[in-house]
């Protein structure tokens, strides 16, 4: 869910500040037609210490994975666009905020190759509130028709925009059908993640969640769990997990920068444990919440001060 913006908005736009409105392309640009851009998500929270951009080095460095993987001729280090990032939290004054950078191919010559064709990045900030309307009551989820992709098929550790239409038609596909969200299965019929969440379950206190192979994309919200669980003295572990437990688990949530810790309280006609919330969830979601808002001297290195 998307907040109205108050104060007028900049939108860094290849190393100059555009106005919001006035951030624009062509409209038969490439990575419109053919969704050949990369993007990232990333939050700024309220600090003790002022406003704080989280874990903005691992986010700009699989930004730059991206874009190396897609070819893209961007003209900026990965320096220079964690600086403007900083830069853009400061100029457009958001109390907190959610980031997106997004590098795409700025041509509108129609066809598919991308020799000799420019490269642009933008990063925008727009105010964000729950992913989930349902995030603090947990929501229903299905396990989707359509499977995840594969590194045979699209890169899944990519936030490549063409990517998304996998997620699109899964979570589309689990919203008419009256559930909140879709889980998604590998090719192999392991679970692999949600349309834009990791996802981790709960068996007797442990803490279980897909590894890189079942397809998922390794993602930094679900790094920052796993080594808050650690810290914490939670058993983590990191394995292929049968669809059938999905439905037999004590718990399980979402992760994700723009989800943050999204309790899933049923899968599909399952109720997960008695129902509500379950304890492990609510320890990880305080632990997530603390840490982003610069609670945990021990993860102070994940705050960027703006």
């Amino acid at each position: 869910m998307v907040v109205a913006m108050a104060n007028p908005q900049y939108v860094w736009f290849d190393g100059k500040f555009v106005d919001f409105a006035k951030a624009t392309v062509h409209v038969l640009t490439h990575s419109l037609q053919y969704g050949s851009g990369v993007f990232e998500g990333i939050r700024a929270y309220e600090t003790a210490k002022g406003k704080a951009i989280f874990r903005l080095q691992e986010h700009i460095a699989r930004f730059m994975r991206g874009i190396k993987v897609m070819s893209l001729p961007v003209r900026f280090s990965g320096r220079q666009l964690s600086d403007a990032v900083v830069k853009t939290v400061i100029k457009n004054r958001q109390k907190e905020c959610y980031i997106r950078p997004f590098a795409f191919y700025n041509d509108k010559n129609i066809g598919l190759g991308t020799a000799n064709k420019k490269a642009s990045v933008i990063i925008a900030t727009i105010p964000l509130a729950a992913y989930f309307s349902k995030k603090n009551t947990g929501i229903g989820c299905m396990v989707s028709s359509w499977s995840r992709i594969n590194s045979t098929i699209i890169p899944p550790e990519v936030k490549a925009s063409g990517n998304y239409l996998n997620s699109i038609l899964a979570s589309s596909e689990a919203k008419r059908l009256g559930m909140d969200e879709a889980i998604m299965l590998s090719i192999d019929g392991y679970v692999a993640e949600g349309p834009g969440e990791n996802i981790f379950i709960v068996e007797d206190e442990k803490l279980i969640t897909p590894p890189r192979e079942a397809d998922i994309l390794p993602g930094i919200t679900r790094d920052s769990v796993i080594q808050l669980a650690k810290a914490n003295g939670i058993s983590v572990e990191e394995r292929n997990i049968h669809r059938e437990e999905l439905f037999t688990c004590d718990e399980a949530f979402f992760c994700g920068t723009a989800a943050e810790i999204t309790p899933i309280l049923k899968i599909d006609a399952y109720k997960l444990g008695n129902g509500k919330i379950g304890n492990t969830t609510r320890q990880i979601t305080d632990y997530y919440t603390r840490a982003v808002h610069g609670a945990y001297e021990e993860f102070e290195s994940w705050l960027t001060y703006v």
